[in-house]
């Protein structure tokens, strides 16, 4: 990622690229040019950029795009009238533009399931003739549920409708997750998040693996398409957007460490606030306790991840909380603390810098809980290096019916926490000071709520307000410190 998209400059021996501006570039005769015409089209840093996302991605091709939205609008739009399943636990942004644009405007069917419990069965018969993708989202937003990759694309290569499995890897990052060596066959990026990861650039992209006689019959049509609506329909980043997001991605690794061990470390401190009664619910996938750890640790993980994480193991990480042991291989620490050796089969691992919890109460205590927070910023969006917290009822899944925020889990107790890049410490403090001054701890432990999604019904045409109907509301939108500098 530090190399690839980034050779010296054969001009001037610059190390790092510059920022081509020019709209335009001389030919020396028609049709007769160094590569580029027009900058819609083609951009030095664009070309630059995809080639370092394919590469991260471990795919052939990759096209980005003005936004990770438009990178959605682009994959839909490349499907024409056609049919798809879908994770019910959709961002709202995608859900938006599934029923409210592509189902009005190109006739796009959705059937929503629950693909992280749905049984193989289910799935099979969920596809039909025409469905020409399933769309998945792992982790999840804002629930961060876990899709068994693997287990999909082996469904779907089986199926005689061989439709495509895209999946959007926005929130565990190419770092965690690799899913076109997992049997994807187009992943999805909102760029603006881990991979570029400074908060200052909107961008997204599709990767495509290479089209080769085995591939599915659907693959090659659609990498054709997506590339020429690409520059149809202008959905382009600037120059300057792909620079900055080349930028960022050269330290994605490191990034992605930090993250990774920093949201471990708030998910074991809410977990221990949930022993204290300040939290209902937990949710992080690479909490043991997380009942897709498996899928999460023995499936998803990438290889890069997976031996980053073996080479933490039997060290020191203060920030996961102590534990206390007789065992003479544990650390014995300044203050009388004994702590662990890290195990990942014990403690858990990082996967990404994403955690979701449900405090205690409702409104009242989360908007007390955003009111003491001094670190984490009140902001949409993730995967920056500051820390930021969102309440998705409201904010990120506010365009979702409520009825349908409800069966996902999606209500006013829970909050999305993105854990940035600062001491794991410091963030861990700043979060038990805010639900010791927001929830009075409870006498007993609170009464664990396990919420059963069934799948999502289809939006009500009541709450239907787009302005692009242009046919019969009759027709249903969808169906159904230091040791941690070391550890990196």
């Amino acid at each position: 990622a530090i190399h690839v998209g980034s050779d010296p400059s054969s001009e001037t021996g610059a190390v790092i690229p510059s920022i081509s501006l020019s709209t335009t570039y001389k030919q020396d005769a028609v049709g007769i040019h160094k590569g580029f015409e027009y900058s819609r089209s083609d951009n030095p840093n664009r070309r630059q950029f995809e080639a370092q996302l394919a590469a991260l991605e471990s795919g052939k091709h990759a096209l980005a795009f003005a936004s990770g939205s438009a990178a959605t609008a682009i994959a839909l739009t490349a499907l024409g009238s056609a049919h798809i399943v879908s994770i019910s636990d959709v961002y709202g942004g995608t859900h938006r533009y599934m029923t409210k644009v592509a189902n009005e405007l190109q006739n796009l069917q959705v059937t929503w399931l629950d693909l992280d419990i749905a049984s193989e069965q289910t799935i099979i018969d969920s596809i039909r003739e025409n469905t020409k993708m399933v769309w998945i989202e792992t982790p999840t937003n804002p629930t961060l549920r876990v899709i068994d990759i693997p287990y999909i694309a082996r469904i779907l290569s089986a199926h005689p409708s061989a439709p495509l499995l895209l999946v959007d890897n926005t929130f565990a990052s190419p770092y965690f997750q690799s899913p076109l060596l997992l049997g994807a066959d187009v992943v999805l990026h909102s760029i603006t998040k881990y991979i570029n990861g400074h908060s200052d650039t909107v961008l997204g992209a599709l990767i495509l693996p290479e089209v080769t006689p085995t591939s599915k019959p659907l693959l090659a049509p659609f990498s054709s398409k997506v590339r020429f609506l690409q520059n149809a329909m202008g959905a382009v980043p600037s120059p300057h957007d792909a620079w900055l997001a080349q930028r960022g991605a050269k330290t994605l690794h490191l990034r992605m460490r930090a993250h990774g061990l920093g949201a471990l470390s708030v998910a074991r401190a809410l977990e221990r606030a949930k022993q204290r009664g300040l939290v209902k619910d937990v949710i992080y996938p690479g909490l043991v306790s997380n009942p897709r750890f498996e899928v999460t640790y023995k499936s998803n993980l990438s290889d890069v991840a997976r031996k980053w994480i073996a080479s933490l193991k039997g060290t020191h990480i203060p920030s996961l909380g102590p534990e206390f042991s007789s065992s003479e291989e544990d650390y014995l620490s300044g203050d009388g603390h004994q702590w662990r050796r890290y195990d990942p089969e014990v403690d858990g691992i990082p996967f990404g810098g994403t955690v979701s919890f449900r405090i205690q109460g409702g409104r009242e205590e989360t908007n007390a809980f955003l009111a003491h927070l001094h670190l984490f910023s009140l902001a949409e969006s993730l995967g920056g290096v500051e820390s930021l917290v969102g309440v998705p009822e409201k904010m990120t899944h506010g365009g979702i019916p409520e009825a349908e925020r409800l069966l996902l889990g999606i209500g006013p107790d829970l909050i999305r926490v993105s854990v940035g890049i600062e001491d794991p410490e410091d963030l861990v403090r700043d979060i038990e000071h805010a639900l010791e001054a927001a929830v009075k701890p409870s006498s007993t432990l609170p009464i664990p709520i396990n919420i059963t999604v069934e799948n999502a019904p289809a939006p009500s045409e009541a709450s239907d307000e787009s302005p692009l109907v242009t046919r019969s509301p009759s027709v249903a939108p969808s169906e159904n410190v230091d040791s941690f500098k070391e550890a990196l």
